[in-house]
């Protein structure tokens, strides 16, 4: 059966962004405009995911975050547009359907306990907020990592906790979590994430080089330890970074 590609993902790092108008400060009629293009994502890449439709509850967050508070500020006309943006320090906040995607494979509930690696803007960190318990994020990048901790608290997500570190060896001290979130391609799966994941719980995580196709991959870790692991889609992700081999 032939694949269909979604161009909105698939080009979305390697295309110019398009003029856009500046949206003022009612943000309602773009929020409204990226969900439906997040739902025509779902629908084109239906064959890779055995689903049409991404969580009602995801896609309610998805629709209510302020990703603009989460760009530099000569961005925030392109907030709502369905692709990465830069954030600086050769990083990028996601495509609002990637963000939406990860948040939905992982299968959030508000007790549980979610690790993120990769804070960059604080963007992904607010949405897996908005639906579990307490967030653990790891940013490598100092810059970043502070102004993350500051927007966060501003905008009241006080069940995010913020830690300058290499996210290969995750958060030990809060481990195990019932979720992982990896927001950066790893060369392979980091065996003390593995480790920290709980007995049932689930991980995302993209995987591969920067100059090779990278895949985003799905693993379940089952009760007596095993796992299971499935390659869902290509991605493209800035390189998980660190002193680990």
């Amino acid at each position: 059966m032939p694949h269909r590609y979604s161009l909105s993902w698939l080009l979305a790092a390697l295309l110019p962004l398009a003029a856009t108008p500046v949206l003022g400060d009612d943000y309602t009629q773009a929020r409204q405009h990226l969900l439906s293009e997040i739902e025509r994502d779902a629908q084109d890449t239906s064959l890779y995911l055995d689903r049409e439709a991404l969580d009602p509850r995801v896609m309610a967050v998805i629709g209510r975050v302020p990703r603009h508070e989460f760009v530099p500020a000569n961005q925030r006309s392109n907030a709502y547009r369905n692709r990465p943006l830069p954030i600086g320090h050769g990083q990028t906040i996601s495509q609002p359907y990637i963000v939406a995607l990860m948040t939905d494979l992982i299968e959030p509930q508000p007790d549980h306990r979610v690790l993120e690696i990769g804070t960059g803007s604080g963007y992904q960190a607010a949405v897996l907020a908005e639906l579990t318990g307490q967030v653990y994020s790891i940013e490598i990048i100092e810059e970043l990592g502070e102004q993350a901790s500051k927007r966060l608290a501003r905008l009241g997500y006080d069940n995010v906790s913020v830690r300058l570190g290499d996210g290969y060896y995750g958060w030990e001290e809060h481990a195990p979590f019932d979720t992982i979130v990896v927001t950066a391609a790893a060369s392979h799966v980091p065996p003390p994430l593995v480790a920290q994941l709980k007995p049932g719980g689930r991980m995302v995580i993209p995987v591969g080089s920067r100059f090779l196709t990278q895949q985003l991959v799905l693993i379940e870790k089952q009760q007596d330890g095993q796992l299971i692991t499935r390659q869902l889609l290509p991605v493209r992700f800035v390189p998980l970074t660190g002193g680990h081999d």
